[in-house]
């Protein structure tokens, strides 16, 4: 009923998340609709990816400041404001601050491109993306785009589902500056200042600080606190040159909720009362909470931006960068994770055991602690772009694109609940006591982290350099426009262990692959308001540096993983008038001899030893994966006052053929099965191949507006589990994943906004998930992971 209520409701009154409209007057309103987002940008223009720097259209979402102010800030992990995109699936929110995951089309951030400025940021060993190091990115973004599939980016990079490209503001024209403080849910409070000090002369300045805190964002244990700094420096010595330099910062620590949650630990959780807040990581100590696990990282990131405009054809621009990232992940080691009472863990009795050790040097076997993975990494680069318009029709770019990586990983002990010492058993079979222990403060982990002597359980490193050229021309003329596009890289891989090797350091041969993408396309304009396109490229894509090399050695895997081959086409039509606009996107990507991990747990002996499990890693070398759908989306301006707007998307995603697999013990690094498993027609996981949603603004006044977003997502299977996988094979069974409800949720927010002189004030409160609908978002290796309930912030903003 209340689904019906809903969608009755938003199919009565809305207007366009994408759209740029504050309710101030309806003459501003007209002007900014016609301000193009290739307008806003004042830095980067070259290197900076947007749909609009390409007459050639993509399947393209566009979310712009404003929108990101009311509906991002505070209490909200930023792949929040993409849920009302099609194909756009976001799940973990639950498991603590910036822990989201997102997926495009079915892939997760390892298969989407994002950039920063024109910078990428996924991580150059495997490709993830954590949220939490971007915690505040909107105190700063100035807008967001979504390109779904191929897209319009011209760099030597071959993302699998889309490239999302985030812009920051640069140094404002204008001087003024803004107070803003949050509150919302179980404490959460944030203050942030902002400052532009406008163009004075050939130099200004922008300023941003922020520091947030709660004391859990929804379930248990999830406490977090965090800080942001932002500087952006502008330099224009004359109309043909501009530079501006940015550095940008959030440190933070969160607790987490990822544990294996099984059926009967959610049972277990009703039993005591815990509901859907449950997090078996967590539990008392001397009557205060605390948690076994918590993520700690600080990665500040500094770009240098220079657009020079040669003459009336020609342009040049160029951005320089480098990022420094320090902190990892704390967990439970030894018996700290099975010592509980009423289903939490009970960190007083692991201290008692502790105690009992008779020379307060602690193992696995037989105590508790704390220990975190580090992963500390330097990164710099380089992106170019030269672009010679001829004003006839013709435009031409040509760039390179440069990356030199190195990052070092180890584990360090935290908390040593009252022993000396812990003591790990190297694979060499010599034993190695650490006696040290180092905080999880970001602050703290900038500046110091576990020497040689301290590091236990593992000590690896790797360097990763890539170096890309790129190149691009298209001719647009009234009725038709047509591009090509292409790029080779080189990415260079080695490896560096000690820990595996007696202590002594061991290097990987030199590894380089060579990787390609051609992308093309057209359109063909039938009139001004209606629009046919089609892409369609082939992509040779490196593997990820954890993909080359064996688990935990500098072994190269056998047989070689070779690249990736990524097939894809789309069809798209846009109407577009002044009240209206429409898209319709088809779409089939087929992704070829794909390396896939998964970990897991087995129990060796179900008769002898039913409750004795080790950890497992199962690896897949040559999946096949095949994402077809369509998507549409619309939004309807029916008056200045109020409008409409939609999204549905439809998806086919399986994959498909016969795969070799082999499956190894984590803890001793021992092989235990190999073979063939055939994977045809087993859905792809974890993303929502269904999804449908519409929303409302209604501005009452010029000063009052509300909004309300309304979300639908099915088609949802579970994480890929390897030891299923070869049992249905092993009978001859298509394996399927366990599927997650279909579920829906309503987010609704309320604006008020005043002036006096130069100055306003802005009060904005949210309430997401509005009806406290408890349902499952995922279904992972870490178990069922249930999505965050009603949550809600409010906040004031004060602009001089």
């Amino acid at each position: 009923m209340k689904l019906l209520l809903v969608g009755a409701f938003a199919l009565t009154a809305s207007l366009s998340f994408a759209q740029v409209v504050e309710p101030i007057d309806s003459t501003k309103v007209e002007q900014e609709e016609n301000v193009s987002l290739t307008e806003t940008l004042i830095i980067g223009k070259g290197v900076i990816d947007v749909a609009e720097g390409r007459k050639t259209p993509v399947a393209v979402s566009t979310i712009r400041r404003a929108d990101i102010e009311d509906k991002a800030i505070g209490n909200v992990d930023f792949p929040e404001i993409f849920t009302t995109t099609p194909s756009v699936y976001v799940s973990g929110q639950s498991s603590g601050f910036g822990d989201s995951n997102m997926f495009l089309r079915g892939f997760s951030s390892q298969n989407t491109a994002y950039l920063l400025n024109g910078q990428p940021i996924n991580g150059m060993e495997d490709g993830n993306l954590y949220w939490s190091n971007w915690s505040a990115m909107t105190e700063v973004a100035n807008s967001v785009q979504i390109q779904r599939g191929l897209g319009s980016s011209k760099l030597a990079i071959s993302s699998v589902g889309g490239t999302v490209s985030m812009v920051t503001k640069a140094t404002e024209r204008k001087q003024g500056g803004y107070v803003r403080y949050n509150m919302g849910n179980d404490s959460y409070m944030s203050a942030t200042i902002g400052y532009d000090t406008g163009m004075k002369g050939k130099w200004g300045a922008s300023f941003m600080v922020n520091h947030w805190q709660a004391h859990r964002a929804f379930a248990q244990g999830t406490a977090g606190q965090g800080q942001a700094y932002f500087v952006s420096v502008g330099y224009k010595p004359n109309e043909r040159h501009q530079i501006n330099f940015m550095i940008f910062g959030a440190p933070q620590e969160h607790d987490q909720n990822f544990a294996t949650k099984s059926a009967a630990q959610w049972a277990t959780a009703e039993q005591f009362g815990y509901g859907k807040k449950y997090n078996n990581n967590y539990g008392y100590l001397n009557g205060e909470g605390k948690t076994l696990r918590t993520n700690y990282y600080h990665k500040p990131v500094a770009n240098l931006n220079w657009d020079w405009t040669i003459n009336e054809n020609a342009s040049l621009s160029t951005v320089v960068y480098a990022s420094t990232g320090t902190g990892g992940g704390a967990s439970g080691v030894g018996r700290a994770t099975s010592t509980t009472t009423n289903g939490l863990i009970d960190f007083n009795k692991i201290i008692t055991n502790n105690s009992l050790i008779a020379n307060g040097i602690g193992g696995s076997g037989q105590s508790g602690a704390i220990r975190s993975s580090v992963n500390n990494h330097f990164w710099y680069g380089a992106v170019s772009n030269f672009n010679y318009d001829t004003k006839t029709g013709w435009n031409f770019n040509l760039g390179a694109d440069l990356r030199f990586y190195k990052g070092d990983h180890f584990q360090q002990m935290t908390n040593l609940f009252g022993l000396n010492g812990w003591n790990q058993r190297r694979p060499d079979g010599q034993n190695i006591v650490v006696t040290e222990t180092f905080s999880t403060n970001p602050w703290s982990a900038l500046f110091k982290s576990a020497s040689k002597d301290q590091r236990t359980n593992r000590d690896n490193s790797e360097d990763i350099n890539y170096q890309g050229v790129f190149g691009q021309v298209e001719y647009a003329n009234d009725i038709f426009s047509v591009f090509a596009q292409g790029a080779v890289s080189n990415q260079y891989y080695r490896k560096y262990d000690s820990w595996n090797y007696g202590g002594v350091e061991a290097a990987s041969v030199k590894v380089n692959k060579t990787g390609w993408n051609l992308k093309g396309g057209a359109s063909l304009f039938l009139n001004t308001e209606n629009k046919l396109f089609v892409n369609a490229g082939k992509y040779s894509r490196q593997p990820f540096l954890d993909n080359v090399f064996a688990f935990n050695t500098v072994n190269l895997r056998e047989p070689e993983v070779k690249n990736e081959e990524i097939t894809s086409f789309e069809i798209g039509y846009k109407y577009e008038t002044r009240n209206l606009r429409v898209n319709v996107n088809a779409y089939h990507t087929e992704w070829a001899n794909r390396f896939l991990g998964a970990s897991g747990q087995v129990t060796p002996d179900p008769i002898g030893e039913p409750n004795v499990t080790r950890p497992i890693y199962t690896y897949y070398t040559n999946i096949a994966q095949v994402h077809k759908g369509i998507e549409i989306d619309f939004d309807a301006k029916i008056s200045h006052v109020f409008g409409l707007y939609g999204f549905a998307s439809y998806g086919d995603w399986k994959y498909d053929g016969t795969t070799p697999y082999e499956s190894q013990y984590t803890d001793d690094n021992t092989f235990f099965e190999r073979g063939n498993v055939d994977l045809t027609g087993t859905y792809v996981g974890e993303a929502a191949q269904f999804t449908f949603g519409m929303g409302t603004k209604v501005n009452f006044t010029k000063n009052l507006y509300w909004d309300v977003d309304f979300m639908y997502n099915a088609r949802i299977w579970g994480q890929v589990t390897p030891e299923d996988v070869v049992a249905s094979s092993l009978k001859g069974e298509t394996y399927q994943a366990e599927q997650v409800p279909a579920f829906a949720r309503v987010n609704t927010g309320l604006a008020y906004s005043f002036k006096f002189g130069k100055q306003a004030i802005k009060f904005r409160g949210n309430v997401r998930n509005l009806f406290n609908d408890q349902y499952v978002s995922r279904i992972d290796r870490n178990g069922y992971g249930y999505a965050v309930g009603r949550t809600w912030n409010a906040g004031v903003t004060y602009s001089f």
